[in-house]
């Protein structure tokens, strides 16, 4: 099978400007734009941005056998990294506009966008390849149009059933065959639906098929009335008793239960937060050098997504930039692999130039090196794949039978 990628691969060689040296040069270009948005036909501005990684990180992806997902909602892309099968580091792109929540594994990948939410699925076999590199080729198959919910994290219950952030209308909320959406949950302090963001709810983690914590940037109950509260008015929920088991955070994102605790990331601050679940005992695990937004678990390691603190607008004002300050650091764009049991940052890929926020990361186990097909364009509209019929199409049924 071939495409037209949306691919750059990072190549780990003298020929390009990525060293396996400590503390590699950001690495010659990856335009990472070029296709138009996959969820809008208009075309959108290029964006180069350009790539360096530590020195093991495909190394470190074989060992432990997964892959990469992310997405930046500022540049609206979603990036696929993985290791190509000459050990190079593989980074494929597609654009999406403002491309926000991300969950998947090896066969399935599900988007947020601006007014749609994307269900991708894998279309390759055990043993099949695309364009002699790629183990999963994801190909959309489902466009759930919601309209601009401002839709944030997502998960999937017991049922099957897609649940998402609504950011916008400050709930939890599923999707619906005839309307934008139907909501499930609302924060205790949140007193009506209405489009007006009024708290910024924007993490959720599922517990047991069902939704068990969200995150929210303040209990502010009016329109937009939590951007007042940025500095420490952030809280953790439990979807399950309407009970406030954190506060005091600053713009809390992306709760995760993991290894029997509860860990948030601590966004404002700059740390990865674990929670003891029965005593509500906080413990910063480590720091990070960028707007936290983003996090997953797999095999004992925590994938976090970072984000350029700017020093106007939402992240002004926040203790992150004095931390990076005291440190003399300047904040990241990028994904760092953290160690929770001693907070050390094992392998990172950093991104500088057009790229500056990222939003969700997802890692995908089992899977060496995905790529994905875009929303609309020829290479989606001549890509055709059959189901195999229940039984022989020459076979038919006896006489007389229903």
């Amino acid at each position: 099978m071939a495409f037209s990628e949306g691919h750059r691969s990072v190549r780990s060689t003298k020929a390009n400007a990525l060293s396996d040296q400590p503390n590699p040069a950001p690495e010659p270009t990856v335009e990472a734009a070029g296709l138009p948005p996959a969820d809008a036909p208009q075309a959108v501005q290029d964006v180069v941005t350009h790539i360096s990684r530590s020195r093991g990180l495909p190394q470190w992806l074989q060992l432990h056998n997964c892959s990469i997902a992310f997405t930046s909602y500022q540049t609206g892309q979603l990036f696929l990294v993985g290791v190509l099968q000459n050990g190079a580091l593989s980074v494929h792109q597609r654009n999406f506009v403002r491309a926000m929540g991300l969950i998947g594994d090896g066969q399935r990948l599900l988007l947020a966008g601006l007014a749609q939410i994307w269900r991708f699925e894998n279309v390759l076999g055990p043993n099949e390849v695309a364009n002699e590199h790629f183990d999963r080729l994801y190909v959309p198959r489902r466009g759930q149009t919601v309209s601009d919910l401002d839709v944030h994290e997502m998960g999937i219950d017991a049922a099957g059933q897609l649940i998402f952030v609504n950011t916008k209308y400050s709930c939890l909320a599923t999707d619906s065959i005839v309307h934008s959406f139907k909501p499930v949950w609302r924060p205790a302090f949140i007193s009506r639906l209405a489009p007006e963001d009024r708290c910024h709810l924007n993490g959720m983690c599922m517990e047991n098929g069902q939704p068990r914590y969200v995150t929210a940037v303040s209990t502010s109950d009016i329109v937009d009335g939590w951007r007042d509260r940025r500095r420490d008015g952030g809280v953790v929920i439990d979807v399950t008793t309407d009970a406030i088991i954190a506060d005091g955070l600053s713009m809390p994102h992306s709760p995760r239960i993991h290894d029997g605790a509860l860990w948030v990331l601590d966004s404002g601050n700059g740390y990865l937060t674990r929670i003891d679940r029965d005593t509500g005992a906080r413990e910063r695990v480590t720091f990070c050098p960028g707007f936290m937004r983003g996090l997953s678990f797999h095999d004992g390691h925590a994938f976090i997504g970072l984000s350029l603190a700017r020093r106007d607008g939402v992240f002004s004002g926040l203790q992150l930039q004095e931390e990076l300050d005291k440190r003399g650091a300047q904040a990241w764009c990028g994904v760092q692999i953290v160690n929770p049991r001693n907070g050390d940052i094992v392998e990172w890929l950093r991104l500088d130039g057009g790229v500056r926020e990222l939003f969700d990361v997802a890692v995908l186990p089992g899977v060496r090196c995905p790529m994905a097909l875009p929303t609309f364009g020829p290479d989606l509209a001549s890509f055709i794949t059959i189901e195999a019929p229940d039984q022989p199409l020459d076979r038919r049924l006896p006489s007389g039978s229903d």
